[in-house]
């Protein structure tokens, strides 16, 4: 380049968001997740996991057994934020138990499968 010549070069642009790939939980919603499932092992109710994470949306099914259906479901939807909330609670044959915008009261009829009667 000669000095004092005239600057050539080309422009790239930053890239910009791109769409995600895949739909995941964050970190609290999974601790709020797995604090429930430890607890209804603990139980005795629940023995297996599995998750599951598409374009769409990230699900977390409990199971019994590992070669049965699961007991329950939680599905996070992004798309449905805005309408009746991004999280469903599915039950064991897939029909909706609660839906909302806020997980821990989607997770509150499993929560109570966990509460025993004391008497004094």
């Amino acid at each position: 380049m000669a000095a004092g010549g005239p600057v050539t070069g080309s422009i790239i642009a930053f890239p910009g968001a791109q769409a995600a790939s895949q739909v995941g939980f964050d970190r609290l919603e999974l601790q709020r997740i797995l604090d429930l499932y430890g607890r209804m092992v603990a139980a005795g109710l629940w023995r297996d996991y599995a998750m599951d994470f598409t374009r769409e949306a990230a699900s977390f099914s409990a199971f019994r057994r590992a070669a049965e259906r699961p007991q329950a479901r939680v599905e996070k939807r992004p798309a449905l934020r805005g309408k009746q909330g991004m999280w469903t609670l599915f039950g064991e044959v897939g029909q909706v138990l609660k839906r909302g915008h806020d997980l821990s009261n989607v997770l509150s009829p499993l929560e109570r499968k966990l509460l025993k009667v004391v008497e004094d």
